[in-house]
């Protein structure tokens, strides 16, 4: 089983967004000397619980400070943006980190509405109903390989090279399995956001995948919350803090993640203890061992054989003692010449 990270660069209550971007390059750093496989960052926007709006920016520095981890994007949120704009800062990336580079594409907006339709302003701003087209573009663009009747042929992507970065079509339904799919790239579930259908949305990416010039067979990995500690009890006490950030995101709070004290003081009402307990249920907390058996056994009933695992809690020491722990506990082999 290969190990990653999805890093959301979450802000912590008492720190700054910028305390969280330097938090992301320290865990980074860390996850590398580790010996973790890759190395994704979010798109988040307009909110005061995770500092991650440019990816793209924080690939390039994220790369320069690590050696051997992949780096790329969980996800770039394509209907934001022009598809040419995204294909030339991912092939400048690529140049100067040629075969180390991924983009990760999401269709989600990464935002409310609001900020949404400011992201898109303009004349020529549409809707995520052009995602297919402008995944098309993409793709082309990147591989040099626009089609002769395109009405932009003529424009390439700069700067061009002999490699591209690795593709993935980010999702959590089964529509974002069926783009992975048609256009034959890798596709990564959100489990961490919804379980429910993420098995059946691996199965239809599997049966429907044709394969194209990025891909010659399907590839898959899960996106799954994890956090670990020396004990399982000290594990779910640091997940508290997550859970009430998580509470009030649902009621559309987009604040910061509470402190472990705040979270155990909160007076929880039946309705909310429920919607925790089914947040917890898509999440894997535990001491070392507990949470390489349940990740395993998760991995497994996907059939793939990667995690992005996601960490986040108030504390950012012990979010990095949790992938070193982690690491650990799946026996994955630490690297000596790590920046």
């Amino acid at each position: 089983m290969k190990l990653s990270v999805l890093d959301q660069s979450p802000i912590r209550a008492g720190g700054t967004p910028a305390e969280a971007i330097r938090e992301t390059i320290e865990l980074a750093r860390h996850c590398d000397a580790l010996g973790y496989h890759r190395y994704w960052v979010a798109e988040h926007h307009a909110s005061d619980g995770l500092a991650g709006t440019a990816p793209e920016i924080l690939i390039t520095r994220i790369a320069a400070e690590t050696r051997n981890l992949r780096v790329g994007s969980g996800g770039v949120m394509l209907s934001h943006y022009s598809a040419l704009k995204v294909a030339e800062q991912f092939r400048v990336l690529e140049a100067l980190y040629p075969g180390r580079i991924d983009l990760g594409i999401g269709r989600a907006p990464g935002s409310d509405g609001r900020t949404a339709m400011a992201l898109q302003t303009g004349p020529y701003a549409h809707g995520v109903e052009q995602f297919p087209h402008r995944m098309a573009d993409l793709v082309d663009w990147l591989a040099g390989s626009l089609p002769a009747d395109h009405p932009f042929a003529s424009v390439k992507a700069q700067p061009a090279g002999p490699t591209m970065p690795e593709l993935w079509v980010l999702g959590s339904s089964g529509e974002s399995a069926r783009f992975a799919a048609h256009f034959g790239l890798a596709f990564s579930h959100a489990h961490f956001i919804t379980a429910q259908g993420g098995l059946e949305s691996m199965d239809l990416y599997r049966t429907h995948f044709r394969a194209s010039r990025a891909l010659g067979a399907p590839m898959g990995s899960i996106g799954v919350f994890v956090l670990v500690a020396d004990t399982e009890a000290e594990a779910q006490r640091l997940a508290s803090s997550r859970d009430l950030w998580r509470l009030r995101l649902e009621r559309g709070e987009l604040g910061p993640i509470p402190t472990v004290e705040e979270a155990l003081a909160y007076p929880y009402t039946d309705r909310e203890r429920a919607v925790v307990e089914r947040n917890r249920r898509r999440q894997i907390v535990g001491a070392p061992e507990q949470a390489r058996a349940q990740l395993e056994q998760l991995v497994a009933a996907y059939g793939v054989d990667e995690a992005m695992v996601v960490s986040i809690c108030h504390d950012a020491g012990a979010r990095r003692r949790s992938y070193a722990l982690l690491a650990e506990a799946c026996a994955i082999a630490p690297r000596r010449e790590a920046a």
